[in-house]
C-alpha cells in the first residue's frame, strides 16, 4: 500500500493556502532583487556562455546532473580550477564555433574574393562539480539558495517515492556530484534521482521538485524543456515550495533563491506561472496525502 501523509486540512483549505503561498514567492523574489546577494549572483551568472539548444541537449545527455558549465579558462577566471583527471573521457564534449576567413573564386567572375563562415569543432567543457575553488576562502558567495537542514517528519520522500513508483517511475537515492540535488531523466527512461547525501528536509523538497517536473514536463520534447528551462525550473520549485508549505515544511531558505535565479528575479515571471503551478500543486498534494479530520 502506498504511503501517504495524513493531514487534517481539507482539500479546500489546502487550495486556499496554496494560493497564498504562491503570492508570497513573488513578493520574496521581488525583495531579493534589491539585495547584495542578487548582485553577486549576477556577476557570477554573466560569465557563462549562452549555449545553443543542441549543445544544451548534449550537456544534459552526458551529465544530466550538470548545473553550471564552462570551459577550462573560464573557470580559472571565475576563481575555480578544473580538477586533475576531469579531462579526456570525463569532460563534457560539445561543439564550438569560430569565424574563419578563406579566399574562394567567384564562379561568375572568376575573381578571388574573401568569404567568412563559421567552422564547428568539438570542445571540452566542465561542470562546476568538476572544479574546486582556487582560494577556498572565496567559497560560493554567489549562491542564492541555501540547503535546508532538519528532518522530514511528514514522510514526504516516502510518499512521493510511492506515488512515482505507482506511476511506473524508478526513484533512486544515490550520490550526485556538485550542486545538483536531484534530476528527472528526459530520455524516456522515466527515472528520478535524489542525492543520497541530502538532509531529510532537503531531500523532501527535492523529491517534490522532481515530482513536479514529472507532472508538468515529463511528456514534453527535450528541446522544449531546454528552450524554456527558466520557466520550467521556476514552476517546479514553486510547486515544491507550495506543497512543502502545506505539509508544514518551510523551504524558503532554498526555494526563493532558486526561483529568483531561474526567473531572472522577475516577480512577473513567477506570477505568470500561477495556473500551471497551482494545478500541479493541488494534484500532487491530493495524490500524496489523505484527509484525517482533527480529533474533537
Amino acid at each position: 500500500m502506498a504511503r501517504k501523509i495524513k493531514t487534517a486540512k481539507s482539500p479546500e483549505e489546502r487550495r486556499a493556502e496554496a494560493e497564498g503561498l504562491h503570492a508570497i514567492i513573488a513578493e520574496q523574489v521581488d525583495e531579493l532583487r534589491e539585495s547584495e546577494a542578487w548582485t553577486r549572483f549576477l556577476t557570477f551568472a554573466q560569465a557563462f556562455h549562452n549555449y545553443s539548444i543542441n549543445n544544451l541537449l548534449l550537456i544534459l545527455a552526458q551529465k544530466p546532473e550538470a548545473t553550471h558549465v564552462a570551459g577550462y579558462r573560464t573557470w580559472q577566471n571565475l576563481g575555480r580550477q578544473v580538477r586533475k583527471g576531469e579531462g579526456g573521457p570525463n569532460a563534457i564534449r560539445i561543439f564550438g564555433g569560430r569565424d574563419v576567413r578563406e579566399t574562394v573564386e567567384d564562379e561568375q567572375t572568376g575573381e578571388e574574393k574573401e568569404q567568412r563562415r563559421v567552422r564547428f569543432f568539438p570542445v571540452s567543457v566542465f561542470d562546476i562539480a568538476q572544479t574546486d575553488p582556487i582560494d577556498p576562502e572565496d567559497g560560493d558567495a554567489w549562491q542564492l539558495a541555501h540547503h535546508l537542514t532538519g528532518d522530514d517528519p511528514a514522510g514526504i520522500v516516502d510518499a512521493v517515492t510511492d506515488h512515482l513508483t505507482g506511476k511506473g517511475w524508478t526513484v533512486d537515492r544515490e550520490p550526485i556530484p556538485g550542486d545538483k540535488n536531484g534530476y528527472t531523466t528526459i530520455d524516456g527512461t522515466r527515472r528520478v534521482v535524489v542525492d543520497s547525501g541530502l538532509s531529510p528536509a532537503q531531500a523532501a523538497k527535492t523529491a517534490l521538485h522532481e515530482v513536479a517536473h514529472v507532472f508538468l514536463h515529463a511528456d514534453e520534447e527535450p528541446a522544449e524543456y531546454i528552450e524554456h528551462r527558466g520557466v520550467k525550473e521556476t514552476e517546479a520549485e514553486s510547486v515544491a515550495y507550495i506543497v512543502a508549505g502545506i505539509l508544514g515544511l518551510d523551504t524558503s531558505a532554498y526555494s526563493v533563491g532558486y526561483i529568483a535565479g531561474w526567473s531572472n528575479c522577475d516577480a512577473e515571471t513567477v506570477k505568470a506561472t500561477a495556473a500551471n503551478v497551482l494545478r500541479a500543486a493541488h494534484a500532487i498534494a491530493d495524490a500524496i496525502t489523505e484527509h484525517e479530520p482533527a480529533a474533537v
